[in-house]
Parts: structure tokens; sequence; C-alpha cells
């Protein structure tokens, strides 16, 4: 038994020596991205530890040898010895001082880049080079990383190249825009934040392709497209999915499909992963055994097909650090060497961290590794727990989501503090699909110059990707899709310890009574938890509900910097507006027990009034909307239209009903011309039906408030105050409807000084709810009753 327990854990050091070399790495290149003038001087420190390490470790290794002797004699090279473990220290620390040089030597171009764009927003003209895939984003823009450098009227270079992140709205966007163009861009420049591989962010008011990309990078984008408008004729979310599955292009995704492929925890498939490429090296490794190749040309064709893909769905740095796990990984199970996939997973982090240190502080790079590493050490001993309670190969199917979700679930909820409840059982239906839509959405691709095969592929892709999407929209319609959980570091280590409890209640051998000991503590300790955090998420959702008064007729969501309304009538629900951030609005509309808006008013397309709109495509019956400017904000209403609104441009005039209330349409007026934006505001009067008389203004600014006077007679009761609580008010406006409540939608502690000390005072004598302070606000009541409502002054005042 010794014996064997002594081979055991020279294998587990083995495969555990770089782990120490990645961690370091990683920790430096975190701290040092966010505070490069460090650099220096913590390579000086490594540096001089390293070499201290290494004068010891010389007299360690002249004095003695690095090995183990059993009590039977054998000797077993690698388990852990002094000599062992003070040379992975070593290593470690030269590695940490290798990544430190890097940042040093990076940092005096990245601050001569920053000085020349400057330190604030100011208006460039700068040449660029694609380097990264031309993202879609929120309202039909797209986003990219490139390479620029500024130039003059005359075209000739003003400094550097550096790394940039840039953003162009939908109509300035080409079939030439793609990886390896070189463009023309005049826009606005201002700082990346600090930690970001980015120096400076551009967004874009004007964009010329000079070159598109050429040679191989040309190929590979005509063959990408050509599946994209192969796809394009295919109906529902099947054929929106096809190209993402295949190769990582969502730019033909719907806002509803994404948001269900979120929801659903499914987001991952259109993403260029690591499960992509694997799949790709397993075909190739198992088409040239099938040719009857030897283990080395087996390996080689596998890597030869894994850098042709990279190549298709562009070589970008998050698509090549996924190639590089996925051949890590891949390559390890498939040589029979899974036990070193540890070692080559450190072995990768390494290198990556030693080629592109600001990895360390990407959010994709942190996940590739955690699903890797849960892939390589979790998956197997959570198969075999399964097989207590179900057959193996359910098992065996079971275990790669499960490892995943309990690797990346903690990371995840960084960035939203909400769990998938429906996200395991989604993936795992989703599994048998993935594989096949991205092989036959890949063939599609590649039979790009015989069209009639092309689409034959395409539809066959359809069918899997179809299927996915189908989940996708199920899942994301459950009960209690995401579960709240707590936000931040908190909520993060909280995870984790659940994840940890679960991996050993359900992974954990029972080889020894020990191991059953601690196996059945886990699972207990995990039980426990379960229901305590079930028991506080009930109690919360039906306290918060209960919290806010079951009568309002006027509420307004706490969506940060932003407006979200709701207008409430006898059963039907209106909203004004959507805020700037999806999850804030779903998270208000779930809240208050909102599925369902008969009517949605977009007053303008600022992000802080339309950013939150993805979260509520598909719910809304007729959407009003102001003056478009560009095909993001058409592009914005055709995805409410196609989910089923009906989409009407407001004018003056305009009426309807919203259950018993009345509402009308006061501005824009087609007789005054305002460009799109603030002053063509959608503005409305809603009253009657148990909705006090009310007026939204939108973000109209004091002149067209003062032509407004014109259209309102007699008193307000609500006003929904006018951009923010801005300086920019008509105070006779004011005077004229005299309200007893003002709402003002703000975000604390914003830069904009709103709502400033004028308006404040302009509205004296009125109740004033301002979500920064006030958190949600309600109107609740009507003539002598009507009050507003507070969420954290948890009171209600008198209005007026």
């Amino acid at each position: 038994m010794r014996v064997r327990a002594v081979v055991s854990g020279g294998r587990r050091w083995r495969a555990a020596r770089l782990v120490p070399a990645a961690v370091v790495a990683w920790a430096t290149a975190l701290a040092l991205v966010n505070a490069p003038a460090l650099a220096p001087m913590v390579v000086v420190a490594l540096v001089a530890a390293g070499a201290g390490g290494g004068v010891v470790l010389g007299a360690l290794v002249r004095r003695r040898p690095s090995t183990v002797t059993s009590q039977a004699g054998g000797v077993y090279r690698g388990a852990p010895t002094a000599v062992g473990i003070l040379s992975v220290v070593v290593v470690a620390l030269a590695v940490g001082a290798a990544v430190g040089i890097h940042v040093a030597l990076a940092q005096p171009g990245r601050d001569a880049a920053l000085e020349a764009f400057g330190s604030g927003s100011r208006v460039v003209e700068v040449e660029a080079i694609v380097a990264g895939k031309v993202e879609p984003r929120a309202g039909g823009q797209r986003a990219f990383d490139a390479s620029i450098r500024l130039v003059g009227s005359d075209g000739g270079a003003l400094s550097g190249w550096a790394d940039a992140a840039v953003r162009v709205s939908g109509e300035q966007v080409s079939s030439g825009l793609d990886v390896g163009a070189r463009l023309r861009v005049s826009g606005t420049s201002r700082p990346a934040y600090p930690g970001d591989r980015a120096v400076v962010q551009i967004l874009a008011h004007e964009t010329e392709v000079v070159e598109p990309p050429t040679g191989i990078l040309r190929i590979a984008a005509d063959l990408r497209q050509s599946l994209v408008r192969a796809a394009g004729g295919l109906p529902g979310g099947g054929g929106e999915l096809v190209p993402g599955l295949a190769v990582g292009d969502t730019s033909a995704v719907s806002s509803q499909t994404d948001a269900d492929m979120k929801s659903s925890s499914l987001s991952h498939l259109t993403a260029v992963s690591g499960a992509n490429c694997a799949l790709v090296v397993g075909i190739a490794f198992v088409a040239a055994a099938g040719l009857g190749a030897g283990r080395r040309v087996r390996v080689i064709a596998g890597l030869g097909a894994l850098v042709g893909f990279v190549i298709l769905v562009t070589p970008e740095p998050s698509v090549v650090r996924a190639a590089m796990m996925a051949g890590i990984a891949m390559l390890a199970v498939l040589l029979g060497r899974a036990g070193a996939g540890v070692a080559l997973l450190s072995a990768a982090v390494v290198l990556l961290l030693l080629f592109d240190p600001w990895l360390a502080g990407s959010l994709g790079f942190a996940l590739s590794v955690a699903a890797t590493a849960a892939l390589l050490t979790l998956a197997r001993p959570l198969a075999s727990g399964l097989t207590r309670v179900m057959p193996a190969p359910l098992a065996l199917a079971l275990s790669v989501p499960l490892a995943a979700q309990l690797a990346c679930g903690p990371l995840l909820v960084l960035i939203d503090p909400s769990v998938p409840l429906w996200g395991v059982p989604a993936n795992l239906l989703a599994a048998p699909a993935a594989p096949a839509a991205t092989v036959l959405g890949l063939a599609a691709c590649i039979a790009a110059p015989l069209p009639v095969l092309q689409s034959g592929l395409a539809a066959l892709a359809w069918l899997p990707a179809a299927w996915i999407a189908g989940i996708a929209d199920v899942a994301s319609g459950l009960p209690f899709a995401r579960v709240p959980w707590a936000s931040g570091l908190l909520g993060a280590l909280l995870l984790a310890l659940v994840g940890t409890l679960a991996a050993l209640a359900l992974g954990l051998p029972e080889q020894s009574p020990r191991s059953t000991r601690v196996r059945r503590g886990s699972a207990l300790l995990l039980a426990v938890v379960v229901t305590v955090w079930t028991c506080t998420t009930v109690v919360t959702t039906i306290t918060q509900r209960w919290g806010i008064p079951r009568d309002w007729s006027i509420l307004m969501c706490d969506v940060g910097q932003g407006d979200a309304v709701l207008v409430r009538s006898e059963g039907a629900t209106a909203l004004i507006d959507t805020g700037h951030d999806p999850a804030l609005m779903s998270a208000c509309l779930d809240r208050v027990g909102v599925t369902r808006l008969d009517l949605l008013v977009l007053t303008h397309f600022d992000k802080d009034h339309v950013g939150g709109t993805e979260a509520v495509v598909g719910r809304a019956d007729t959407v009003l909307h102001g003056p478009t400017d560009g095909s993001a904000d058409d592009r914005l209403l055709a995805d409410l239209a196609q989910a089923g609104a009906q989409v009407v441009s407001a004018q003056e005039g305009m009426s309807g009903t919203l259950g018993g209330a009345r509402w009308s349409v006061l501005w824009p007026r087609a007789s005054v011309l305002f460009p799109p934006g603030n002053d063509s505001s959608v503005t409305v009067s809603i009253e009657g039906g148990g909705v006090p008389r009310s007026l939204f203004l939108g973000d109209l600014s004091a002149d067209p408030q003062r032509m407004l006077r014109a259209s309102i007679r007699g008193v307000v009761e609500v006003v929904k105050v006018s951009h923010h609580g801005s300086a920019d008010q008509d105070p006779g406006l004011y005077d004229q409807i005299a309200p007893r409540i003002g709402l003002i939608g703000v975000g604390a502690d914003n830069t904009y000084g709103h709502p400033t000390a004028t308006t404040l005072a302009m509205l004296q004598g009125s109740a004033v709810g301002r979500t920064d302070q006030d958190g949600i606000v309600a109107v609740v009541g009507e003539g002598e009753t009507l009050a507003l409502w507070r969420e954290r002054a948890a009171s209600v005042a008198g209005g007026g």
C-alpha cells in the first residue's frame, strides 16, 4: 500500500508542478497591467528571490539526489522533495519576472500612445488594422479590436501603433470590414480602462475601408459571409444560430434569441470555444485513424485542422486562446495522457500570459481555463459518482456540463449575480445537437463554391440548430430561469463553496471510511446551504413584491442613470423607456410581476432610454417610438417587430387607451423640426382608469418645453421630470402644471450632477421621488389619496 501511495503521490506531483508557475504568472500579470508603474520594482524583487532560490537549489542538488526510496527498496522519481519543491518555486519566480519584464517593456509605448491621443475625449482621425472579429453590440452597433495610429489630414502618421477597441454604428458596416482590413476612421477617442489590452477606445463617426482583407484572410471572410447568406433564408432561431454554432458569427442573431440563449446558459455554443476546437481536432484525429495513420500523423492532422479552423473563424486572441486550451485537453485525452492534462494546461496558461499579460484580466480567459480544468479534473469523478444513481451513459453526458457549471459559475456571478437554474438540463439536452450543427455548418461553410451543396448542408444544420433555439426558448421561459444570488466577490466565494461541496458529495470515491464521511458530510452541508438559499430566495421574492404597494398606478424602476417608468390601469401595463441595462430592466419587471406590456414607449434612442430594450423583446404588443437616427435604431425596431410587436412612429395628436386610462401624444410635432434625440422625445400624457393625470417629458430641453405649454390645460398631478433633472428646464412649464409629484430617474454618483439644485428648487412644494436615493418609487391613489411610495424610505409621502 505504501508503494502504491508513493507512486500515486509522485504522479500527482508531476502533474501539478507547473500549477504554481501558472498562478504566479497570472497574479503578477493581473497586478502589473493594472499598476504598470510597479513593474520594474516587482521584476527586481522576483529576480532577486529567484536568484537566491537558485543558489540554495544548487547547493541542495550537490548534496543529495532528488529521489524517494520506498521501504521495499524501489526508487520512485518525481515525488516531492525539498529539491523538487524549491525547483518549482524558482521556476514560478522566473515566470513571474518574465511577465513583469513584458509589461515593463511594453509600457513606454503604451504611455506614448496615450499621450498622443490625450487623457480626455477628443475627435481624431486614425488608420486602423482590424485585429479581432467584428462583434454585434446593442442597438445594431459593431465592435472590434484593432491596431491604430493617429494620422493627419494628408494621411501621414502622427503616432506609433497602439491597441484599441473600436465601436462603429450599423450603417458603417460593409462587407470589407473584417479581420485584416485596413481602415480610415474618424471618431471620438478616450482612454481605455486600466488593465485593458486596448490603450484607447474609439467611437467611430465615419469609417472607410481602405483595403479589405487579402490572401487567406479574405478567403476565410468570404466563406463566413457565404454561410451567413445561406442560413439567412432559414426560418426562426435555428437559421439565426447556424453561423454562430459553426464559425462563431452571431451577426444574424436577433435580440430575442440572444436573450434566450443567455438566460438558458447556452450562449457559449455560439462563441468559438474550446468545445468547437476540440470537435475539429477530434474529427481530424478520427479521420486520420480511419485511414490507418499512426499516432504521430494523427496528431499532426488534428493540429493542422485546428490551425485551419482558427483561420476560418478569425485568428483573434480569444480564438487562439480557445484553440490552445482545446488542443491541450483533446490531445492529452487522445494520446492516452489525460493525467498530463493539468501540466499541459498550466504550461498553456504560462505561455499565453508571457505572450499577452493583459489576458489576466479577461473573463473569457478565466472561463476558458476554468472550463478546461473542470474537463480534465472534475468530469470523470463526477461521472463516476453519478453512476450511483443513474445509468453510466447518462452520468457521463451530465458530468461535462455539470463540471463546467461548477467551475465557471463563480466567475459568471461576478458580472451577473444570478444562477441559471435550468442551465445544466438545457446544456444536457443541447449537447447532442451542438456537435451536429457545428459539423454540418462547417461543411456548409467550406462548400461555398458549390451553392446547391451549401444550401443543402445549411438546411441540415438548421435541424439541430432549431432544436437548440427551441430549448433556449423553453428554458428561458420556465419559472426561476435565473435565480438571484449574492453579488460581487462574496457571491463568487459562496458559489465556489457550493460547487466544492457538490463536487465532494458527487465525485469523492468511497475508498475509505474517511472519504465516505467527507462525502456524506459535504452532501449534508450542501443540502443545508441549498435549503437556506431556497428559503431566502422565496422569502426575499415575496417580501419584495409585498413591499411594493399592490395598488400602484405609476412605478419608476431603479435602473441607474436612465428612465424606465411603468403605468398600469385595469390590468393593462405600459412601459415608458427601458433604461440602459437589460439585466436591470428585467429585474424590475420580474420584481413587480410584469410579464406582458400592452404599450411600450421609446421616447428617443439614447442608450439610457433604450439600452434595456432587449429585456422586453417579445413582451410588447404595441411600440410607440420617436424619430430614428440611423440603422442601429431601425434594427432595434425591427427586432421588436419580428418578435410580434406593432411598431408605430409617434406624432402629436395620436391617442389610445390603456385599460381604463387614455394616453395622448403631445410631442413631437410635425410642424416643428428638431433633430432626432432629446428634443424630439415622445411626450405623452396619461389619465383616467385609476391613473392620476400624468405627463412624461422624456429628455426635452427648455425650448421644446416652452413650446409645449400651449398643449397642456390645467394642472398635472404627476410629472416625469425631463432629462434626469438636468438644469435645462423651463420653469414656466412646471409652474403651469403645478405637479404634486415629480419623478426623476437618475443614477447614484452620476458624473452629470443630476438632478441639479436648480431643478430641485423648481420642484419645491412637490413630493420628489429620485431613484438614486429612493430606489423604486411608486405612485398610489389619486385625488385626495394621491401619495408617493419610496422603496428605501419604506414609507408613503403625500403628494403636494
